[in-house]
């Protein structure tokens, strides 16, 4: 098993309210995995469309010279949240980690925090 497969299961089984996750690079839109999501929820769709949200943070941080780093970036829906990990260090520059969670099931305090660990887990 992969080290990328080991991390999407940690977080899908460690992380209350787990709707999908995956790993992304935003240098190109595309996923490297994906666990969970589903026929009403298209983890490949979300990947190449979050790496928009990712490239826009980014361009605006330039723009306005920004000497910073994306710790996270955080989307509330109605029923949803959508959390985006800018992953850091050599073998994570580029990528992403994205995970959706059910609002009425999830600790966003913990998932936050989960993800951090599973983060520093992750060799890609």
């Amino acid at each position: 098993m992969s080290n990328t497969e080991a991390s999407l299961k940690e977080a899908m089984s460690s992380i209350d309210g787990t709707i999908g996750v995956a790993l992304v690079d935003y240098t190109s839109g595309m996923a490297l995995g994906t666990l969970g999501g589903g026929k009403d929820f298209d983890l490949e769709v979300a990947a190449a469309g979050n790496t928009d949200v990712v490239r826009a943070k980014l361009r605006t941080m330039e723009h306005l010279g920004l000497d910073d780093r994306i710790e996270d970036i955080l989307i509330t829906l109605g029923s949803q949240y959508h959390l985006i990990r800018l992953l850091r260090g050599k073998s994570g520059n580029g990528l992403f980690l994205y995970i959706a969670l059910d609002a009425g099931k999830a600790n966003l305090a913990m998932a936050r925090h989960q993800l951090r660990r599973i983060e520093g887990m992750l060799e890609v």
